[in-house]
């Protein structure tokens, strides 16, 4: 080894050390020497040596307290993948346990997360399948990618930021579910820190801001609490923590929820930890004699703990000078718990084996999500279930029996039915959540006592409706398996009678209905169904969403009437170029009005074409509007459509309008405006109406300067709480 390689390797073994417990360090050796001459002469995007990574992969392993095989699979994660070396060579090397591990990583890697809803999906089904083998494996990769986002600005900003989504919406989702907090919440520091620089800046500032007050305020309080616990509990072992709120979990309360900072009452928390539970429970009580508690802000995850097992006591109060700050109260074990998550196996027990009975039950979600995404029929519920039903909060709704039923923050009645029992959720017919008669669109809060209406009656059963207010995949799946099953026939009608209204606004036509069987009956066996009958039953009982299947559908309907070659847009005979006020080029015509047609509102980013009008400039489409001619060459006066596209001088943006479907709820329409101001974007109408069953649809028109800046608008907005869909309008 070089003497750069000797220190790199001092430091993973002073790491080692400083973490203590039994390693295997001859089998760490190897691995480290063999991931040093196996990567020799690559280089990261840094531009330094690529050994650097793993090395630094398995730091953070050691910092999880993981064990031998997982220290030496993270120092050989990329060797397969990388280099000439195989799994079978890993295995004659360093055994059949590290082989299995980088063999998982290896497949993960190989996944690509940021593509196709379908692709994506797909790749979720795989990377969970490896953790339920061995949960080391997503362990290995999440502590892979969180050095990867430690050294993102190397890379090109577009890759910055899909790399940032992607962490956000699924690895840091999967770090809070495994309960791994350190690594979650730098995650999520970083990942909105290349999403949204700006807000991440002003929040890092009001930090920076009240550093030096804060310090002298949290000390004057730890001293105190700790003077009056060791007064009134002499003899107990304890330890006084502070700390202070991440970046993104105040992001979120901000900018999601709408609150101002000063209205963050957990920005601050001292932590105490102890050695029993009933110790946590005394302390609790000093707590609330000697600082002002604020009411509705005590949680007992002790007695009720989270889905990654977490626990403590939160409290939150006011001190003496006037600021609110979170205490926090746990034991040891839990403490242990709440750092680790569930590599906590590996810190403190010696001998792990995925059989392990708290093991299993901890790993039970990952095979519910995998059987709820298999009866479902729709893969991409897959990424929506990563999304919500391993969200970062949760709410604890009660039976009339005392049972306690966890459910992802927003969820309905509709999702508590189905939580207890498939049946109960059948049989609904109402709710009341504390004794008071509810909409099964109530959105449950912490706390309620949800008492659900059954009725036994021949023919009852979940409405179509259900669909979009349940919030949970299961709950999803559950609803679909059940109209599967009992709606056939009403199944086929429906989802034969959506397709061809689909198609036919998509004008897809075709030559007799001969034909146009042949095509669906194509494309059900392309998507695995045997007949028409089955796919149209599948789209009936929303087992396949059209949104998702209508554009593979355009591409084969445009791909069999290729022979026909019609006339393409770049055929069009380009002349010298103009360019418009409405930041518009136009082919051969000078000085000429534009106008942005109201039927498909094109924006800066879309695929454009004019037509010239008579007496009113160019009307300018997108290339796929249904106004415009699939076959330019056999369609009426085809010299009347010109090339056109966006000039660099876009100007100040372009009026669009989105359309939001949600459950009704008090406040949604703030919370959309909050969003809008925010943002800083020109709202020039808003218009609401209630539907039946509880739901609302909002139509806002806003100025936008591209599809891109659009496309954010969208993301932010479908992040508001009750909101289902948001799409834009083409009228």
């Amino acid at each position: 080894m070089t003497e750069t390689e000797k220190r790199d390797y001092e430091d993973l073994c002073e790491c080692l050390k400083k973490q203590g417990g039994n390693y295997d360090l001859a089998l760490i050796k190897s691995a480290f020497e063999f991931c040093v001459e196996s990567h020799t002469g690559q280089k990261r995007w840094t531009n330094e040596d690529y050994y650097i990574h793993p090395v630094n992969v398995a730091k953070i392993i050691v910092s999880l307290g993981m064990d031998s095989q997982s220290i030496a699979a993270a120092l050989l994660h990329d060797v397969v993948e990388d280099t000439k070396a195989s799994v079978d060579d890993i295995k004659k090397m360093f055994g059949e346990d590290v082989a299995l591990l980088v063999d998982g990583v290896t497949r993960i890697n190989k996944l690509t997360i940021v593509s196709k809803e379908e692709e994506r999906a797909e790749s979720l089904r795989k990377m969970l399948i490896a953790m339920g083998k061995d949960i080391r494996v997503i362990i290995i990769k999440l502590a892979d990618r969180l050095h990867n986002m430690r050294t993102i600005d190397a890379i090109p900003k577009e890759k910055q930021r899909d790399k940032s989504r992607e962490t956000l919406e699924i690895y840091a989702p999967i770090a809070h579910r495994l309960g791994i907090r350190p690594v979650k919440e730098e995650l999520e520091d970083i990942a909105i820190k290349h999403l949204d620089p700006v807000a991440y800046s002003e929040i890092e500032g009001l930090l920076k801001v009240q550093k030096a007050q804060r310090d002298i305020i949290l000390n004057d309080i730890k001293s105190r609490i700790e003077e009056r616990v060791k007064a009134e509990m002499p003899g107990t072992n304890m330890t006084f923590q502070s700390r202070v709120k991440s970046i993104y979990g105040i992001y979120r309360k901000m900018y999601l929820q709408g609150r101002d900072f000063d209205e963050i009452y957990d920005v601050y928390a001292i932590r105490i930890i102890t050695d029993t539970v009933s110790d946590c429970y005394n302390v609790l009580g000093i707590m609330h004699d000697i600082f002002r508690p604020i009411p509705n802000r005590f949680k007992d995850y002790i007695s009720t703990p989270k889905p990654n097992m977490y626990q403590s006591l939160h409290t939150t109060v006011i001190g003496r000078e006037g600021i609110p700050f979170e205490i926090q109260i746990r034991t040891y074990e839990m403490h242990h718990t709440a750092e680790y998550g569930i590599a906590a196996h590996w810190k403190y027990k010696e001998h792990i084996t995925q059989n392990d009975e708290k093991m299993e039950k901890r790993l039970a979600w990952i095979r519910q999500i995998l059987e709820d995404n298999d009866s479902s029929g729709d893969a991409t519920d897959l990424v929506r279930s990563i999304k919500i039903d391993l969200s970062q909060e949760d709410v604890f709704a009660v039976t009339p029996k005392g049972d306690i039923i966890n459910l992802p923050m927003g969820s309905t009645v509709v999702d508590f039915a189905f939580a207890i029992h498939s049946e109960v959720g059948i049989k609904m017919i109402g709710a009341k959540v504390d004794g008071k008669i509810v909409p099964i669109n109530h959105v449950i809060n912490t706390g309620e006592v949800i008492d659900i209406l059954t009725s036994s009656q021949a023919g009852r059963g979940p409405s179509r409706d259900w669909l979009n207010i349940a919030v949970t995949n299961s709950a999803k799946a559950k609803i679909r398996q059940w109209f599967k099953k009992e709606k056939r026939a009403e199944n086929i009608e429906t989802g034969k009678a959506d397709i061809e209204r689909e198609m036919r606004r998509e004008n897809m036509h075709f030559e007799n209905e001969s034909a146009e069987e042949q095509f669906l009956e194509e494309t059900a066996k392309r998507y695995h169904y045997n007949d028409c009958e089955e796919f149209f039953a599948a789209i009936g009982y929303g087992g396949i969403l059209l949104s998702n299947i209508m554009p593979r559908l355009r591409e084969e309907y445009n791909k069999k009437n290729a022979d026909k070659k019609p006339k393409t847009f770049d055929d069009i005979k380009a002349k010298h170029t103009t360019a418009s006020t409405e930041g518009v080029v136009v082919e051969g015509i000078d000085n000429c009005l534009i106008k942005l047609s109201k039927c498909c509102a094109p924006l800066p980013g879309d695929d454009i074409i004019g037509f010239i009008t008579r007496g009113h400039g160019v009307s300018i489409h997108k290339r796929d509007c249904n106004n415009v001619p699939k076959d330019l060459s056999s369609c009426e006066e085809p010299d009347r459509w010109i090339h056109a596209h966006w000039s660099g001088d876009l100007g100040a943006g372009f009026s669009t309008t989105i359309q939001l479907a949600a459950v009704d709820r008090a406040g949604l329409l703030g919370d959309i405006m909050n969003v809008a101001y925010n943002m800083h974007l020109a709202v020039h109408s808003l218009n609401a109406r209630k539907l039946k069953g509880g739901d609302s649809v909002i139509t806002v028109t806003i100025n936008a300067e591209s599809v891109e800046h659009l496309k954010s608008i969208i993301l932010k907005l479908e992040k508001i709480e009750g909101i289902y869909n948001v799409e834009r309008v083409v009228q």
